[in-house]
């Protein structure tokens, strides 16, 4: 259902910000013009305290922005007549019985009514039994009008125009339309456009995280639109950090709680939906679990995603589907509404290292332990297309650990296999270039990640050093040890230059130009 907004509500957002901003003439104008008002005061409590205790200036005060009945307002005014003839103040009892708008209408509307005043204001003394009818008295009186009159106002927060313009731009913030960091020209509905950073590999720490002996991370992802960092770790826990701090995000009110994201065993990997609203989460006992990033919650359950452990996870463009592989040698789509396995991909005789939706959604391609690369229609679910990218290799079956599509050339990808070499690849088979660490022992890659725009290749070798390739000059720019250990994983942020790796040695790093 669509969320319609009321006019005059829009009205009485710019008429408090009027009255916040001392603009009494351009409120006045603007509620006359309108015929709309603002019925609202700073404290219910302390407008009926008022009214109870007989602090009428206060009162009348208040009331002159206020659009009352006008029921209400003559109970009101003849209230105030009474007490001030009670007190004999009665030119002020004369001036606002004969002089107020609510008491001329009584005069017109119920004479007796008014001519009872009038007598009482003639007499010489007061007798509140003649005031006040049986039954009542001065301080029932006041109550219920307190009570009448506190149901025709509200309290509103103070700045409430800024506050939701505030929201509207945090929103956009979380849609990915306003990268974290960009001003906003509030009046055009514009971010101010960044220049594009220059892509620039990474040569020095900037955070470091450190996780536990037995909780180190398996896998993790930035958002797309750059706001989180998510790590999936050995013991379960899903948790989303601050890179910038290196800590754990507190304005998420689940994490703030001590309430994270869990899986029943290892998170071995994770994608995000395009809106970066979406988590999903692969565990090496076969389950998927999907999450509501903003809240922690579990918005779908598949028990019996696959047999054995998943090793890759990613949603489809639309998010609607969840696209997974598995050390069941099998790659499988699954529907999130149905919550049901819709299609499952079989022909690699070793366990699928990862999956992915080629940009026009209707191939898959995975890597294997086979040494393979396939090619898959998702229309048929049948093997189009098989390549071995390892070159001189044929004796043995050469481990293909990922592979990446590239982001400005959709007819090409990256392959990393364990080997010193790292290729790019065409959906024909054909490598249209190879990186090489130029190492002839313990130098073989264990991970890779692009840069965001594919100008980078970086790879991890199982000697623990980061190599930095540029595509464009085909060279190996720059070495940079990472860990101490066997490093897990690596990923690029989406628009900065920053990289995280992560390792055995119980750290995740981020690594900045």
């Amino acid at each position: 259902m669509a969320l319609e907004i009321e006019s005059a509500d829009v009205i009485r957002l710019i008429l408090q910000y009027f009255k916040e901003n001392n603009l009494p003439r351009t409120f006045a104008t603007l509620q006359e013009e309108t015929g709309i008002t603002l019925n609202t005061v700073d404290s219910i409590e302390s407008f009926t305290s008022d009214i109870n205790n007989g602090h009428w200036d206060t009162v009348l005060l208040a009331i002159q922005s206020l659009k009352l009945p006008d029921n209400k307002l003559i109970d009101l005014y003849e209230h105030i007549v009474l007490e001030l003839i009670e007190l004999r103040e009665l030119s002020a009892a004369r001036s606002l019985l004969r002089q107020t708008d609510p008491m001329i209408m009584l005069k017109q509307l119920q004479p007796d009514r008014y001519i009872h005043l009038e007598t009482l204001l003639a007499r010489s003394y007061f007798d509140p039994r003649e005031a006040y009818p049986e039954g009542s008295s001065k301080e029932r009186r006041r109550a219920a009008i307190a009570q009448a009159l506190a149901g025709e106002v509200s309290v509103v927060p103070p700045a409430r125009l800024l506050a939701l313009l505030g929201q509207a731009l945090k929103w956009q913030q979380h849609q990915g339309q306003l990268p974290p960091g960009t001003s906003i020209d509030v009046f055009r509905g514009k971010a101010a456009v960044k220049d594009e950073e220059e892509e620039k590999y990474p040569t020095q720490i900037s955070r470091s995280i450190k996780f536990g002996s037995k909780s180190h991370p398996e896998c993790c992802r930035f958002s797309p639109d750059g706001q989180y960092l998510v790590t999936g770790t050995l013991d379960g826990f899903i948790e989303v950090w601050n890179f910038t701090t290196g800590k754990i995000r507190k304005d998420l009110k689940y994490q703030a709680n001590d309430q994270f994201m869990l899986m029943d065993d290892a998170v071995s990997c994770m994608d995000f939906s395009r809106d970066s609203e979406m988590l999903a989460t692969g565990a090496q006992d076969g389950r998927i679990k999907v999450w509501k990033i903003q809240t922690g919650q579990t918005l779908r359950r598949f028990e019996k995603a696959h047999t054995a452990g998943v090793t890759c996870i990613t949603f489809s463009r639309d998010g609607s589907q969840l696209l997974s592989a598995s050390f069941d040698q099998t790659i499988r789509i699954h529907g999130l509404k149905s919550g049901k396995t819709l299609k499952e991909f079989r022909g690699h005789t070793s366990f699928v290292n990862e999956a992915q939706f080629t940009a026009d959604g209707h191939s898959i391609i995975s890597a294997s332990s086979d040494g393979s690369v396939k090619v898959w229609s998702v229309k048929t679910t049948e093997c189009v297309n098989t390549f071995k990218p390892a070159l001189g290799s044929s004796a043995s079956e050469i481990t293909v650990n990922s592979i990446h599509l590239m982001p400005r050339n959709t007819e090409q990808f990256v392959v990393c296999n364990r080997t010193n070499t790292v290729s790019v690849m065409n959906m024909q088979g054909q490598i249209v270039k190879s990186f090489s660490s130029g190492k002839r022992q313990g130098g073989d890659f264990v991970c890779c990640t692009l840069s965001p725009r594919g100008e980078w290749i970086y790879c991890v070798g199982e000697d623990h050093v980061l190599y930095c390739f540029s595509v464009s000059t085909g060279k190996l720019e720059r070495t940079l040890t990472v860990h101490e250990k066997e490093v897990i994983g690596i990923s690029h942020h989406p628009h900065q230059n920053l990289t995280a790796t992560f390792s055995e040695d119980g750290t995740l790093k981020l690594w900045r130009p």
